[in-house]
């Protein structure tokens, strides 16, 4: 079995600077915490992009200090929101290909992970040229006998919210072909979206997560602005072995009330009152 967790889009700022009158250092840093505290048995994080929401050195200079709190090691795609540039000065030890792109490969006895970079400076779409196209065609050759799970910020899919999908990877076509002839991609773990998202995409399972940060509201109206809200965050904790994927979706800040399903007095609780009661 290989545990592992995928958080997506902290979208931080330099302190005390807030972001939609919120503050992302706080929600990122109380996702590791409750991910040291519950997940301690987690090989590693996966964080899929928009690291810093105006990829600025400061804010990277936060987040380093952030994740260095992690108990398992932690493996970084960037987003539209990043700079490569800032995030390597942040991160001089982030792998990344022959061209420089933040491109590399994390063995796991059960999978291979594959971590994409989708970012095109100056535009929140995203694409994949024909430079980290060859890296990914090699990569899948090397690999053919092997699983592999993909994780990349934009989507090369439509997801159905018309703001979103305006700026997803705009040639994510390019990659289906490749990973069909591939046959062993078993997951693409995305972010961008900031919502809970899951499906298929030509046959291979997809998902994504509500970000630490803001969310995008649901709706599928046409518009050109993106709403957002403030919708709780989450993380994902994904239990994969030979034949089986699954993902938990963990929302580490609510504080709802708990009780046991199985309590009598529990169920035929009026009230809130009645229900912390019961669990006494």
């Amino acid at each position: 079995m290989l545990k592992f967790v995928h958080l997506t889009d902290p979208h931080l700022v330099p302190a005390p600077r807030p972001l939609y009158a919120l503050d992302p250092r706080e929600r990122l840093a109380l996702a590791v915490d409750d991910i040291n505290r519950k997940q301690p048995d987690a090989a590693f994080v996966v964080v899929t992009g928009d690291l810093a929401h105006l990829g600025e050195a400061a804010a990277y200079a936060e987040l380093r200090v952030i994740l260095e709190r992690l108990s398992m090691p932690c493996h970084l795609v960037i987003g539209n929101h990043d700079s490569r540039e800032e995030f390597l000065a942040a991160f001089p030890d982030s792998p990344r290909d022959e061209n420089g792109f933040v491109q590399y490969v994390v063995e796991t006895p059960l999978a291979d992970c594959v971590m994409l970079d989708s970012v095109v400076a100056g535009d929140h779409g995203g694409m994949m040229c024909e430079q980290r196209l060859a890296w990914l065609d090699r990569v899948l050759s090397e690999r053919a006998d092997r699983d592999l799970f993909l994780f990349v910020h934009h989507p090369p899919f439509d997801i159905g919210l018309p703001p979103l999908d305006s700026i997803r990877m705009m040639n994510g076509e390019a990659l289906a072909p490749r990973l069909a002839a591939h046959g062993r991609v078993r997951h693409i773990f995305f972010g961008h979206a900031h919502r809970a998202i899951s499906g298929s995409w030509h046959g291979i399972p997809v998902s994504t997560l509500p970000a630490t940060a803001h969310q995008s509201e649901l709706q599928f109206r046409e518009r050109v602005l993106s709403p957002g809200n403030h919708e709780p965050p989450a993380y994902g904790l994904v239990l994969a072995s030979a034949d089986s994927l699954m993902v938990h979706t963990h929302f580490y800040m609510d504080d709802s009330p708990r009780f046991i399903m199985d309590h009598r007095e529990a169920e035929e609780a009026a009230t809130l009152a009645d229900l912390a009661a019961a669990r006494n």
